[in-house]
């Protein structure tokens, strides 16, 4: 079963001289990891390099940032899957000390930093979560956000117009009892939207 990262977890080892600052940490999607890594660079603007790696789903990526080819971003992004991860960013600031690596040291080096931070990581179960969109009339809107309540759901978003449309987030496990249960106390006048 995937999981994913409760909060950030940070590492730091030192190679030839060379200074490797690794993090992981939750991230959902691609503009998620450019931000953190963009950020990164503003904390440390004399690092030689911030590689990446981030496997979530189709947004998944691997960045060797000027590194030879294949010697940082892809051992990171290994490290994840091997650890059946999910929407998980892993990255690693190195100050350059002078002395050169070489390939198979870059792969350890970078591929030691980014397991042991995931040493001290907190995994929880990656819960897959579903979205609705259903509009119903003004008298059924009490008792839908009552439904929503306590099925945990979140609710997302709610306009008023001719209907109501109510937008809301649950556990994909929940989803398809949640609308049967609705259906059944709205009488047929719960219309699911696309979402």
């Amino acid at each position: 079963m995937p999981q994913t990262l409760l909060a950030p977890t940070h590492s730091e080892l030192v190679i030839k001289k060379s200074r490797f600052i690794g993090c992981v940490q939750p991230v959902a999607d691609r503009a998620g990891a450019q931000a953190v890594v963009a950020a990164l660079w503003q904390q440390h603007p004399g690092a030689a390099h911030v590689c990446w790696a981030l496997l979530a789903g189709g947004q998944s990526a691997a960045v060797d940032d000027g590194e030879p080819s294949g010697t940082a971003g892809r051992p990171m992004l290994d490290v994840l899957r091997h650890q059946e991860l999910e929407g998980v960013l892993a990255t690693v600031v190195r100050y350059f000390g002078g002395v050169k690596l070489g390939a198979g040291g870059l792969v350890r080096a970078y591929t030691d930093t980014v397991a042991q931070a995931l040493l001290q990581a907190e995994k929880i179960p990656l819960q897959r979560q579903s979205t609705l969109r259903c509009s119903v009339p003004y008298p059924l809107e009490g008792l839908l956000r009552r439904e929503i309540e306590a099925a945990g759901a979140q609710l997302l978003d709610v306009s008023h117009g001719t209907l109501v449309e109510l937008h809301l987030r649950l556990p994909q496990p929940q989803a398809e009892g949640f609308v049967a249960r609705v259906n059944d106390l709205g009488h047929g006048r719960v219309a699911w939207l696309p979402d």
